[in-house]
C-alpha cells in the first residue's frame, strides 16, 4: 500500500493548462480546477432550487475538484490533439483511466471506494461538470481577451459555442444572471456598502 495520493495531489498545481497559447496570466489545473468546483456547485444549486430537479450540489463541487487529477500523471493534452481522431481521443481515454487507477492505487484499500468516483467521472450529474469545466474555460478566455490577449479568441468563439450545444437550461440560467460580470473591470462590479451602524 502507497500513502503518496495527497502529495500526487498537491502537484496539481504544477501542471499547466493551456500549453499551446500564450497566456497573459498561466493557469494551471489547481487553479483550475477550484474554479470549475464552485461553478458546478452553482450549477448545481441552479437546478435544486431554480428548476426543482434533485440534485447534490456538494457532490458536485467535490468531484470537481477532483475532475482533472488524472492529468498530474498524463500532463494536459492539448484540445486540438486530443480530439483530433476517434483513435487518438480513444488512446487517450485508456491512459486517463490508467492514470485514474494509478492514482487510486496510492489510497488505502478503505477509501478507494470513495474516491474512484471523484477521479472517474461517474457522478451522476457529471454532465454539469463538465458545463462547469468548459464554463470555467471561456472565463479564462474572457480574462485573456480583456487583458489583451487576441491568442484566446477563437477559442471563446469555440467554448460558447460548445456551451450553447449543451442546451442545459442551468447554464442558461448562469449565462443570463452572472457572466456578464466577467467582462467588468474591479471599479464597475458592484460596490459592496459597509452596514450602517
Amino acid at each position: 500500500m502507497s500513502d503518496d495520493f495527497f502529495a500526487y495531489i498537491y502537484r496539481m498545481k504544477y501542471i499547466l493548462r493551456w500549453s499551446l497559447m500564450r497566456s497573459a496570466e498561466p493557469e494551471n489545473i489547481q487553479e483550475h480546477s477550484h474554479m470549475t468546483a464552485v461553478l458546478a456547485h452553482c450549477l448545481g444549486l441552479i437546478r435544486k432550487e431554480i428548476f426543482g430537479i434533485d440534485c447534490n450540489p456538494e457532490g458536485l463541487a467535490t468531484a470537481a475538484l477532483f475532475h482533472d487529477a488524472s492529468e498530474i500523471l498524463t500532463g494536459d493534452l492539448p484540445t486540438p490533439i486530443k480530439y483530433h481522431s476517434s483513435s487518438i481521443k480513444s488512446a487517450y481515454d485508456e491512459v486517463e483511466a490508467l492514470a485514474v487507477k494509478k492514482l487510486a492505487d496510492t489510497l488505502p484499500p478503505e477509501l478507494r471506494g470513495a474516491y474512484i468516483p471523484l477521479l472517474d467521472g461517474s457522478n451522476p450529474d457529471y454532465i454539469l461538470i463538465k458545463a462547469a469545466d468548459r464554463l470555467s474555460a471561456l472565463i479564462k478566455c474572457i480574462a485573456e481577451r480583456k487583458a489583451g490577449n487576441t491568442e484566446f479568441i477563437s477559442a471563446e468563439k469555440t467554448i460558447r459555442n460548445k456551451l450553447g450545444a449543451m442546451k442545459l437550461p442551468e447554464l442558461e440560467y448562469f449565462k443570463e444572471h452572472f457572466l456578464s460580470g466577467f467582462e467588468k473591470a474591479l471599479d464597475e462590479l458592484a460596490v459592496i456598502e459597509e452596514p450602517e451602524g
